[in-house]
């Protein structure tokens, strides 16, 4: 796609609270018969996104669960500077299109940038203490407070359907909770031991980020949403100024924060996974691009009703992937955290859908992907 009547440009959609891209050609813009067929079946853009979605989720998850790992501004910073490099190769090569630096442009969305950081930052100790599936099952209650922040100041509604997915959400939190702390309970000697009671401090503390994620992903969303109407912005150039922005202060936030010296890298690093460690962080910076576009493939072949439903059917093989790659515990209470997280979503799907019939000019969310480390965060907010 190298002239201009094939560029692609990505827009939002703004049919759910979940944030993603729609595909839109320009009317000159055809395929081949055979690629069209291809690319026109439905099965192959919606397991595109299902799986680059798990990947970029285990990744972080792999690079964040390293024995001492503290680099968490050094890694969104990698994460950011790799996407900036591939979204600008491919501007160059003209397969995307978004608009050229502007200071002016640049100062008014700069709040938004530090509220994503803010976000991303909490998503990442979160998803150190915690495994992915109480992750992705907390990241829950992020639509409910979304959800309740547009009542307040947008004059949104909350159906019952949607009541309804709000308590299957809150009752899958405490069950993940409980199911936690049990099992490190039952598995580190009881509540009277030091190993639990370690263990227990540790959860604690996944449990304060991730409510502090909640908070924080809650503002950023409803705040793209005030400021994005301000510029304009489509997909990739909110994912541009956030990543170019977010570069210089997660730079000096990690110079000035963490520690650099040779000890605490050989902690990050260690040498016998250095390499692996790397090249992980690079990956994840690329799978932005990989989610963008296959979310945006499945928008296009498919709808926007069915990637919301692929958006809440996808929870479940998220959640699972953290059970068969990172041994999170396997009990009654995890599972069955993980089937009511996983219908709550599914509800609350419904209930978008539902009102998106019933009132077709109903005021939209907006909630668009930014950055790299993001992207796991945003198929917490998937319904």
């Amino acid at each position: 796609m190298a002239d201009d009547s094939k560029r692609v440009h990505l827009q939002d959609d703004e049919d759910d609270d979940s944030p993603h891209a729609k595909l839109i050609h320009s009317p000159s813009s055809t395929m081949p018969p055979s690629s069209s067929s291809l690319s026109g079946n439905p099965v192959l853009p919606v397991l595109s996104y299902c799986g680059s979605s798990i990947l970029m989720t285990v990744t972080n998850k792999y690079v964040l669960s390293g024995t001492g790992f503290n680099l968490n501004f050094f890694l969104l910073c990698v994460q950011s500077v790799v996407c900036i490099v591939a979204i600008q190769s491919l501007k160059t090569a003209n397969v995307i299109s978004f608009r050229d630096f502007k200071a002016t442009e640049a100062r008014k969305w700069l709040p938004i940038t530090i509220l994503l950081i803010g976000m991303i930052y909490t998503s990442t100790k979160a998803l150190k203490f915690l495994s992915i599936p109480v992750y992705t099952i907390f990241k829950n209650l992020t639509i409910i407070l979304i959800a309740y922040g547009e009542v307040l100041w947008f004059g949104g509604t909350v159906t019952p359907t949607a009541l309804l997915s709000f308590g299957l959400m809150v009752l899958s939190s405490v069950i993940a909770a409980w199911a936690d702390i049990q099992h490190a309970l039952t598995n580190h000697g009881g509540s009277g031991s030091s190993e639990a009671s370690d263990k227990i401090s540790t959860l604690n503390s996944g449990y304060m980020w991730m409510l502090l994620n909640c908070f924080c992903s809650a503002t950023y969303v409803l705040g793209m949403r005030v400021r994005i109407k301000l510029t304009n912005f489509k997909d990739f150039d909110t994912m541009f100024y956030n990543n170019l922005l977010s570069i210089p202060i997660l730079l000096v936030a990690s110079i000035l924060v963490e520690d650099w010296s040779s000890l605490n890298l050989s902690k990050n690093f260690p040498i016998e996974n250095r390499t692996t460690i790397i090249l992980s962080m690079i990956f994840s910076g690329l799978s932005t691009i990989f989610i963008s576009y296959t979310s945006a493939w499945c928008v296009r072949v498919t709808s926007s009703t069915t990637y919301s439903m692929v958006g809440a059917l996808n929870k479940l093989p998220i959640a699972v992937s953290g059970l068969v790659f990172f041994d999170a515990p396997v009990t009654f209470g995890s599972v069955s955290a993980i089937f009511v997280g996983f219908v709550s979503g599914i509800v609350y799907a419904v209930a978008k859908v539902r009102q998106k019939t019933e009132k077709p000019d109903a005021l939209p969310t907006t909630n668009i992907p930014m950055s790299a480390s993001s992207q796991s965060v945003r198929d917490g907010l998937k319904a």
